[in-house]
């Protein structure tokens, strides 16, 4: 499991229904600023400096707590564009090839936010048809 947004994150590992191990943190990424000029510039910077220490943070907890081979399944969430920086780091490349739920409506993460994407992650839909 991997959530992640620019407040926080979260990565666990879940044996049946509850999780053998799992981290959450927080790193702060700055939001965009209504400045314009050298200021601009300057906050992108810094924005893009901390989204990058955000990732790299995320994908050596990701290492730790998901190595290869364990994992039968990834429920992925949070903000698109740094789960997908995660993902994209080739160290985590065997989770390309597991089954994946996507749930990216997900507030930040924290513990509990981390047990209910666990359900949700799991959870089957069935759709009856008459």
């Amino acid at each position: 499991m991997l959530l992640i947004r620019r407040g926080g994150y979260a990565v666990g590992l879940a044996r049946g229904a509850a999780f053998t191990e799992s981290k959450v943190g927080k790193r702060h990424v700055l939001s965009r600023t209504a400045a314009g000029g050298w200021s601009q510039q300057r906050f992108a910077r810094r924005r893009g400096n901390q989204a990058d220490e955000l990732v790299r943070a995320v994908v050596e907890h990701t290492l730790r707590i998901l190595p290869r081979g364990i994992p039968h399944g990834l429920v992925a969430g949070g903000d698109k564009a740094l789960v997908r920086a995660v993902l994209d780091d080739p160290r985590l490349a065997h989770l390309d090839a597991l089954p994946r739920r996507e749930l990216y409506d997900l507030p930040d993460p924290r513990r509990a936010v981390l047990e209910e994407a666990l359900k949700r992650g799991r959870a089957v839909r069935v759709t009856i048809e008459d």
